[in-house]
């Protein structure tokens, strides 16, 4: 059982609609579509945005489901210059660029009761989804995504994520799954299509370019599915 979590219905909707033998259930409000999907069976849910729901929705999907790994699917802005839009964005690791308690000590992004800043993705899945990416011709990366509850759209805060953590791309979620599944002893990966460039003109990338980033988020992870 492979677990596909997406944030938005543009993430997941298309694959969700391609499921034979499809069973729907839905948990705290959240739609959980299992079946086969390219001869794998998967369970397939649209999480909503942001690190809680998230969270909610891998944990749901765990205690339920017991995929074998967990799949975060979606957008994400880049942190880079080796990423432009379109390009794809695979985790190496990710953090959570919110979490803070440097006050009393701790490092940024240290998440307090299993003291880790990141988590890591699955080797073996990551490497064949970052494959999948290049050979259909486009371009990927390896490298910490960054999560946080907040759509960055400043240089300041590009600048600041990507100086503190060595991240390629930032985004909501994929940490929270991430600790989720690491919580739980669950292998996990996140890929993620790079919509906007996570600075002053990123609400007008993203307005013109999430749909086509999605799309492409959508069929490489169907070409993994097959590839298996």
């Amino acid at each position: 059982m492979i677990g596909i979590i997406g944030a938005m219905e543009m993430e997941t909707a298309a694959l969700a609609a391609a499921v034979e033998n499809k069973t729907t259930e839905v948990v705290s409000g959240v739609t959980y579509t299992s079946g086969l999907l390219d001869g794998q069976e998967v369970v397939i849910a649209t999480c909503g945005i942001g690190k809680v729901y998230a969270a909610i929705c891998a944990q749901t999907m765990i205690l339920r489901y017991h995929p074998t790994v967990i799949i975060n699917t979606g957008v994400a802005g880049t942190l880079t210059t080796a990423l432009g839009i379109g390009d794809v964005a695979v985790a190496s690791t990710l953090c959570q660029h919110d979490m803070d308690t440097s006050p009393i000590g701790d490092p940024i992004g240290l998440v307090s009761g299993i003291n880790k800043i990141y988590f890591e993705a699955d080797r073996e899945v990551s490497q064949k989804l970052a494959a999948c990416v290049e050979a259909s011709g486009v371009k990927a990366q390896a490298g910490c995504i960054a999560s946080g509850d907040q759509f960055v759209a400043t240089a300041e805060k590009k600048s600041f994520i990507r100086e503190t953590f060595g991240a390629i791309a930032c985004e909501m979620e994929g940490a929270a799954i991430a600790h989720v599944a690491t919580v739980n002893g669950v292998p996990f990966a996140v890929l993620r299509a790079i919509s906007d460039s996570a600075d002053g003109d990123a609400t007008m990338d993203y307005l013109s370019f999430a749909r086509m980033a999605a799309a492409r988020s959508v069929s490489v992870l169907r070409s993994y599915l097959q590839s298996l």
